[in-house]
């Protein structure tokens, strides 16, 4: 059951290609350059979101960590509270 909600701000990613590195199972490089999440779905401003579940938070968060400009946010889908 999903816990946590990963919001991908792909707008404002710069291409770096961190999170690709640290999570390949879930993230890849798109064609535009920029940082994707795998089987994510689009938001009205361009970015991504997936729901993910407790056994996949800790890789998450290494990926959402290791971005320089820090546009991937993970946020409890119980509490609300963004939790990067």
């Amino acid at each position: 059951m999903a816990k946590y909600t990963i919001e991908h701000d792909k707008p404002n990613c710069i291409g770096c290609g961190a999170c690709a590195a640290v999570a390949p199972d879930f993230w890849s490089m798109a064609d535009d350059g920029k940082s994707t999440i795998k089987g994510a779905k689009k938001t009205k401003n361009n970015g991504e979101t997936i729901d993910i579940e407790e056994k996949d938070f800790a890789i998450n968060k290494e990926a959402a960590e290791s971005c320089p400009v820090n546009v991937i946010h993970i946020i409890d889908i119980k509490s609300k509270k963004k939790l990067i």
